[in-house]
């Protein structure tokens, strides 16, 4: 990380993941764009890094809707929800989309931290293209398999962030926003 104080939603997350423990389901988190008709668009994303006190990091596919969504309009927001924590959390702020074409030396380091079960999607077809049944969908793709260019990092740096703790009744709803130094403000749930 490069900014050493965090703001006070992140040891709260923190804490969150820990109560999760290893459930995959813990690093799931849904992403929310406009399509270029204007329609919401909704999919799944794994969290791979905080890469700064308000800044995480995803990777995705640029053959994927999400980057023609992304390049329509770069404001989103995620949703992520600890189910054993009973904690939602809503960030909103600006996607970055770091190619191999403006940064191949991070994507590479990206690339070769996953496993080669977890790189294996990029080895198949273009996403939501018609199914052939006769193209290869790999398992895995070894350390030796050249990068995709298609491979690409995914930074969205955080402007405002919702905890709605779903445990006490009544629940708790606080927000942050970095525009007013992540101060505190408790809400109605």
């Amino acid at each position: 990380m490069t900014t050493s104080v965090l703001p006070p939603w992140r040891p709260l997350i923190k804490a969150a993941q820990r109560r999760e423990g290893r459930s995959p389901s813990a690093r799931w988190l849904q992403l929310a764009t406009v399509g270029q008709n204007g329609q919401p668009r909704v999919r799944t994303l794994v969290f791979r890094a905080w890469t700064d006190a308000h800044q995480l990091e995803l990777f995705t596919d640029t053959r994927s809707q999400k980057i023609k969504d992304l390049h329509h309009q770069p404001a989103v927001e995620l949703c992520w929800l600890f189910t054993k924590a009973r904690e939602q959390y809503r960030f909103g702020g600006v996607a970055n989309v770091i190619k191999s074409d403006n940064n191949r030396e991070l994507c590479l380091q990206k690339w070769l931290s996953l496993s080669p079960s977890g790189r294996s999607v990029w080895g198949w077809p273009s996403p939501g293209e018609m199914l052939n049944r006769d193209a290869a969908f790999p398992e895995a793709l070894s350390d030796n398999e050249p990068m995709p260019d298609h491979f690409s990092v995914l930074r969205l740096e955080i402007d405002h962030v919702e905890r709605l703790h779903l445990g006490p009744h009544p629940h708790h709803r606080t927000r942050w926003q970095r525009n007013q130094n992540w101060r505190t403000e408790e809400l109605n749930p």
